[in-house]
């Protein structure tokens, strides 16, 4: 196995045990990143220079006895909306040309305090405004969408061009791209990772979070970005909490709550099967399941726009007016739609979230976590703009993507992505467990349990030497 290969935890255990130095690792990584990016485009930039002398930094500091933790050497891969210092945060966008960033951003500050070594950074879809990120080809089959937008950073894991990535989520956009990838994505609570140096899509639904190979590693990754920043306005005060799930958890009557509609509505069959199997093995492990009815559901996307278009108009209002010809078409016209929302409606769209926010409440009263698809369907080719579903209806790929993961954005619940299987093209399929609010040690802690029943998952097959799927 080579360094670039391991998962986070196990290069943390190579590097605290001194038997992988973090040269070798990020050598490693890099290494790969320069093999498969001419295939797929996850970065932006490159970091060559300086995460090689940050891993020389981090194995002598190691050397004197300086370990910081498990984060200490390994690479990582930023979407390009977070800022770093001397960085250029491009969001995707000829609107962001010549920008270069004067401070790290609070999660990018709080990653290279723990020593993380920055390999670069990831594409993103234009401002994070959609749901496929052109740029990058997925990792599984580059003729399909990566998903987004942070298609980038899923992409970087899943072919082993970095050890662990940060993404956003605003509707999804953590979760979609690492289940069309195959990999782990959590939207943590709103509030709990700062978001202070990162470019907005919509600050009301904003997140920031990991996007890693294993559930253990997106515990570890979490560890080291939360806590109060009285930057953002939105930041949460809640005490630190020791993430990491136990070795071997215990889902005995644990309550999972299997959603009786929504949820299973226009979802691919293969995704359904795949999901169904992964909540069966689940209940094998001790959990039980309970049938639920997900309330207010037909107001969940159109709130969701209702806050979403106003605020990234407003957001984006000075430059739509100087330069409208630099944004891409598709995000230049979700933004002049979203100036023809008035404040009546966007009043309105907060009042239906405070009520959609009051049912949930009640509904994770009665079950501790909920189990769903991520997606109703695995990864589209690119440039396919539609799905037909079964009963004649015609949806939009963005709205399809969309659709299952709002929910956890528009009640600002956690929520974890794990891989559960593929379907017979190959393209990986993605299970989704929500819970309470603060709620993220019993997502983990599930998420982990059903990955300890699996295999061990390999890095995506990208180029003709990495095998056929496994």
């Amino acid at each position: 196995m080579q360094p670039y290969e391991l998962t986070l935890a196990a290069a943390a255990t190579e590097i605290r045990e001194r038997r992988l130095s973090p040269v070798e690792l990020v050598d490693s990584v890099l290494g790969r990143l320069d093999r498969v990016e001419p295939y797929l485009g996850a970065y932006v930039s490159v970091a060559r220079d300086q995460a090689r002398e940050t891993a020389r930094e981090a194995e002598r500091e190691i050397a004197r006895g300086g370990y910081r933790g498990p984060l200490h050497g390994v690479p990582v891969g930023l979407k390009d909306l977070i800022d770093v210092a001397g960085t250029p945060t491009t969001a995707g966008s000829r609107v962001r040309d010549g920008h270069r960033a004067t401070a790290d951003s609070t999660v990018a500050a709080r990653l290279r305090a723990a020593g993380a070594v920055l390999a670069g950074k990831t594409h993103t879809h234009e401002f994070a405004y959609g749901l496929t990120t052109p740029q990058t080809g997925n990792a599984w089959d580059r003729d399909r969408i990566a998903g987004g937008s942070s298609g980038g950073s899923a992409v970087a894991v899943a072919s082993g061009a970095a050890t662990f990535a940060l993404g956003t989520d605003t509707g999804g956009s953590i979760r979609v791209p690492a289940a069309l990838n195959g990999m782990v994505g959590l939207k943590p609570t709103y509030g709990l990772v700062p978001r202070h140096g990162v470019t907005p899509l919509s600050w009301s639904l904003d997140h920031v979070g990991p996007i890693t190979r294993t559930v253990e590693d997106a515990a570890l990754v979490l560890g080291a970005l939360v806590g109060h920043d009285p930057r953002d306005p939105a930041s949460s005060a809640a005490p630190a909490v020791d993430y990491r799930p136990e070795p071997d958890p215990d889902l005995t009557g644990l309550r999972v709550g299997v959603p009786a509609d929504y949820y299973v509505d226009h979802v691919d069959p293969e995704v359904a099967a795949a999901v169904h199997r992964a909540v069966a093995r689940l209940e094998a492990l001790g959990a039980r399941l309970v049938e639920v009815e997900i309330p207010m559901a037909r107001y969940l996307l159109p709130t969701l726009w209702g806050l979403v278009a106003p605020e990234a108009s407003a957001y984006h209002a000075a430059t739509l007016r100087t330069v409208p010809e630099l944004y891409q078409a598709d995000v230049r016209v979700l933004l002049e739609a979203g100036e023809l929302i008035g404040a009546v409606d966007y009043l309105r769209a907060q009042r239906a979230r405070t009520l959609i926010r009051e049912a949930w409440a009640r509904l994770l009263t009665e079950v501790d976590v909920i189990a769903a698809p991520t997606v109703p369907m695995t990864a589209v080719r690119a440039g396919q703009e539609a799905v037909t579903w079964p009963d004649g209806t015609v949806e939009s790929v963005a709205d399809a993507y969309v659709r299952l993961s709002a929910p956890a954005n528009v009640t600002g619940v956690p929520a974890l992505s794990v891989p559960v299987g593929r379907d017979a093209a190959g393209p990986p399929i993605g299970l989704q467990l929500l819970g309470r609010p603060l709620g993220e040690r019993t997502l983990l802690r599930v998420g982990h349990a059903y990955e300890r029943t699996q295999p061990a998952r390999s890095l995506a097959p990208v180029l003709p030497a990495d095998g056929p799927p496994g």
